[in-house]
């Protein structure tokens, strides 16, 4: 069966995030793209509690790199990074299925490379908020993955009384 969306995380540090947005990727029917190196076992215990029992219905990929990544998916064009180092809204773009969401690691983000290379595919999550720099990568993944949502899955189908 072919994932609604692709979430993609490049050299994640923190089980714990991937846990909870591996469970995330099951409630959503979306794919997981893990990009080494990765911060962790994907056997250790944080991972698989914060996943809870849903782990093992995760449709998951692990990639040694970003070139095995690009590779084995056919080279993706619909693919969108998040990152606060961009002016364009996460609500300003237009989602179809099959996308990649892709977001860098909790503690530097994208590589630096991607923001020359992909700058025209950066999208942030606005934050009013004048005390913060960035979301917690699970939040930032739900929001993102529940944005794309609501406009392919839920945007004509809403019926009110």
């Amino acid at each position: 069966m072919v994932p609604c969306f692709n979430i993609v995380l490049v050299a994640p540090e923190i089980p714990q995030n991937t846990g909870t947005i591996g469970r995330l990727c099951v409630c959503a029917d979306a794919a997981l793209h893990l990009i080494r190196p990765l911060g962790y076992q994907l056997d250790e215990a944080h991972l698989r509690r914060a996943g809870m029992d849903y782990w093992q219905y995760l449709n998951l990929t692990v990639y040694e790199n970003w070139e095995e990544f690009l590779q084995k998916n056919n080279h993706p064009t619909r693919m969108f990074f998040c990152s606060t180092k961009t002016e364009q809204s996460i609500y300003e773009t237009s989602f179809q299925e099959g996308d990649y969401l892709i977001f860098g690691n909790e503690g530097h983000g994208l590589p630096p490379h991607f923001y020359v290379q992909y700058k025209e595919r950066l999208r942030t999550i606005p934050m009013p908020g004048i005390h913060c720099r960035s979301h917690n990568l699970a939040n930032s993944v739900s929001i993102a993955l529940y944005e794309a949502l609501r406009q392919t899955r839920w945007t004509s189908s809403v019926v009110s009384d």
